[in-house]
């Protein structure tokens, strides 16, 4: 098996907290002490620690907290990172700043799980994430000169999973929180997309499947070399999941658990860490981005059940972002080809980042808080929206069926439009040819390509001569039939701008923005898994049936002049992996011969439901 080197420090880097990658125009060594110890968990673990104190002493400071799997590096205590602190306005002002490795990873002891499921009513030594968050903030408040005794945390994409378990069962000193594009559940979120297995993260596998002996400050894992940049030809040739074995042994705990449980079991169920955001006192502040490919349901998911289970300060922050864009300094905000604004990200952190944990963490958090329930870009018409609750409360339904003519219409049809999906020659999520770990820009791309071949229905309104604003979650309810007795369904919902339309300079030199197809939102459902996550069940061939996929939330006006379209197709290749279309107990251990080539139909009652804001 070939390794590479250069590919594990790229997708390392791919996965960093990305304010660690920013440049700083600050010299954080001569503004702040840094220490490292090995805390003490109530069952003996000790996990490796840095502490980040500032050199003046006159005053007390509260402490903010990243728990991490990523490494706290540099390590060495004459050795500093460049930007500490959630944002560079944090940082200057000072703060008492602490990484920790979590348990298992790196310089920590103990057994990693990627994972781990939350323990309720812990007795003894028992742990999970959220009684090591808070067996560190007792030692910290107990022995870090010049604290004020409170703490926040803080953390992006896994880190931001931490915070959200820190929440569960929270310190008394805790309090506040900014869980950002935190993974909510891996059946849904970043390995998974409703029971279909993002194929786009198995180089990934890598990362978080192997265990480590001891404390270390090198990396244990490496990468598979894939031998070439066409991932799409990669792993079509590969065919079955089950010849990726040869890449990952039964070394890989991560690979091994994917294929041990196709299906949303008491495995994924228990890591589910949604469920127990009961009763939750810390104030909350919930970060994503709305063009994340990572992690869109984790952060949705979080702010929603918080705010519907507990009586706390929760509010959230949603721009046009992909995965970590809000903690970068970037001038021009763009995600692929399509450019948003100016210093979104900056703005965020001095207006909305630094002023949350201000108000919770050195103010004492008396008084109200000027800042809104939800900031929401509206990724159409360029702009921050503040509601007053999310979803907004002005809306009425809209409702398109998927009519004859390749139309969106207001009424259902008796009409059918079929198409032949062919396992051989799958649709693509993207039309360039290159190896990503974690794919990103796919988000808002040119959807031309797909909208072009024949296994993709089209379906799309006349160009509309008033903009039209739709907010909050999509419901497709599609009515489906299937030759074989097994499909995926892939719904895109997608901005068609007009043939005038101006580039941007981020758009690629061989495309052109006058009728760009932007996908504004999209999501796959195994449909094995229409009726029940759990309990899995065959298409019967031929026969008409419900299949409802939830899309996350969108903010986004279609503006006058453009159309609203929707895409509807049965592979995304290799975002996901392939749907043998014959259905198999375990889509991990088909066979070659399983994978057949099927005709699928979409009947003209299917129907996508939108939110339309009421001005």
């Amino acid at each position: 098996m070939k390794l590479l080197r250069l590919s594990f420090i790229l997708l390392f880097l791919s996965f960093l907290p990305v304010h660690i990658i920013a440049q700083a125009e600050y010299d954080v060594k001569e503004h702040y002490n840094k220490t490292e110890v090995d805390i003490p968990m109530r069952d003996g673990t000790n996990l490796h620690t840095t502490i980040y104190s500032p050199k003046d002493t006159s005053k007390e400071y509260p402490i903010l907290m990243q728990r991490t799997p990523y490494s706290s590096r540099p390590y060495g205590e004459d050795q500093f990172r460049s930007l500490i602190s959630p944002n560079e306005y944090l940082m200057k002002e000072g703060n008492i700043v602490v990484y920790q490795d979590v348990r298992g990873r790196w310089m920590s002891e103990g057994k990693y799980d990627n994972m781990r499921a939350i323990i309720p009513n812990k007795s003894g030594d028992e742990f999970d994430e959220s009684s090591d968050t808070y067996d560190t903030i007792e030692w910290l408040i107990n022995n870090v000169d010049n604290n004020n005794g409170r703490v926040a945390t803080w953390g992006i994409s896994y880190p931001g999973h931490y915070a959200v378990a820190s929440l569960v069962d929270a310190h008394p000193a805790l309090k506040a929180a900014s869980p950002q594009a935190g993974i909510g559940d891996f059946f849904f979120d970043d390995f998974h997309h409703n029971g279909a297995y993002l194929l786009s993260y198995w180089r990934a596998t890598a990362l978080f499947g192997y265990d480590k002996t001891g404390p270390t400050t090198e990396a244990w894992y490496e990468l598979p070399d894939l031998g070439t940049q066409d991932q799409y030809q990669f792993f079509l040739d590969v065919g079955p999941l089950s010849n990726l074995d040869e890449y990952y042994g039964e070394d890989n705990l991560f690979w091994q658990q994917l294929k041990e449980h196709p299906n949303y079991d008491e495995f994924w169920q228990s890591r589910g860490i949604i469920q127990h955001l009961e009763d939750i006192e810390p104030a909350v502040m919930v970060v994503g981005g709305l063009f994340d490919a990572e992690d869109l349901y984790g952060p949705f998911n979080t702010y929603k059940k918080i705010e519907e289970t507990s009586d706390n300060y929760n509010i959230m922050v949603f721009g046009p972002w992909s995965h970590g864009d809000w903690a970068r300094q970037t001038e021009r905000q763009a995600v692929g080809n399509v450019y948003f604004g100016d210093n979104l990200s900056e703005d965020y952190q001095r207006n909305i980042e630094t002023k949350f944990f201000n108000h919770f963490l050195k103010e004492g958090g008396d008084g109200d808080l000027d800042l809104a329930e939800a900031y929401v870009y509206d990724t159409g018409a360029r702009k921050w929206n503040s509601y007053e609750a999310w979803p907004p409360k002005n809306t009425e339904e809209k409702v398109f069926y998927l009519g004859d003519d390749q139309k969106l219409t207001d009424e259902a049809t008796d009409n059918e439009e079929s198409f032949v999906s062919d396992p051989e020659k799958p649709v693509s999520y993207n039309d360039e040819i290159k190896a990503v770990f974690t794919p990103r820009e796919y988000m808002t791309g040119d959807q031309r390509f797909s909208a072009r071949r024949p296994d993709v229905l089209v379906f799309e309104t006349e160009v509309l001569e008033e903009d039209m604003k739709l907010t909050g979650e999509i419901m497709a309810r599609l009515n489906v039939a299937t030759t074989g007795s097994a499909a995926d369904w892939v719904v895109k919902v997608i901005d068609v701008y007009p043939p005038d339309a101006e580039n941007y300079e981020e758009t690629m030199k061989h495309l052109d923005m006058g009728n760009y197809h932007m996908m504004v939102r999209s999501e796959v459902l195994r449909g094995r898994f229409r009726n029940s996550f759990e309990n899995p069940e065959p298409f019967e061939p031929n026969e008409k049936t419900s299949v409802n996929i939830t899309l996350q939330d969108i903010n986004h006006t279609f503006k006058k002049g453009h159309k609203l379209q929707i895409q509807v197709q049965s592979t995304w290749f290799p975002l996901i992996d392939l749907n043998p279309q014959t259905y198999v107990p375990n889509i991990f251990q088909a066979e070659e011969e399983d994978f057949q080539k099927q005709t699928h139909t979409v009947f003209g009652d299917s129907a996508i439901e939108f939110s339309v804001l009421k001005e």
